[in-house]
């Protein structure tokens, strides 16, 4: 499998604070979007959070997020190592994700960037 970066999450309280912050930070304009009750803001490498407490304690457990080429692959390759599949593959707004837990108990999400035939962004 082909891990093409990692974005780093933070919970945060207010997010509208935070968005100046990290866009100061890293020089890159946030991308906001909703992920059931939980308000995203991608920054840079960084996904800023904010919503209900029960939700964000759930996404906390992810360690990170990590971009790859096609997550039909990580799935083969997760697989073959141990892990388990807790979640997934879903379709997001960008492509698709699922959530895995590795042998050693750590959590990372995986996320591509598929794309359809027509270059529009394949969601299934």
């Amino acid at each position: 499998m082909d891990i093409l970066g990692t974005s780093l999450r933070v919970c945060v309280g207010d997010l509208d604070a935070a968005i100046g912050v990290y866009e100061r930070l890293t020089g890159a304009e946030a991308i906001r979007f909703q992920r059931g009750g939980v308000a995203v803001a991608a920054v840079g490498c960084f996904f800023l959070m904010s919503g209900p407490e029960a939700e964000l304690s759930v996404l906390r457990k992810i360690t990170a997020t990590l971009a790859v080429k096609d997550v039909d692959e990580a799935v083969a390759d997760l697989t073959a190592v141990g892990a388990d599949i807790i979640a997934g593959p879903l379709p997001t707004p960008i492509g698709r994700n699922l959530v895995a837990r590795h042998p050693d108990g750590s959590v990372f999400e995986y996320v591509d960037r598929k794309q359809d035939q027509d270059g529009g962004q394949r969601v299934g």
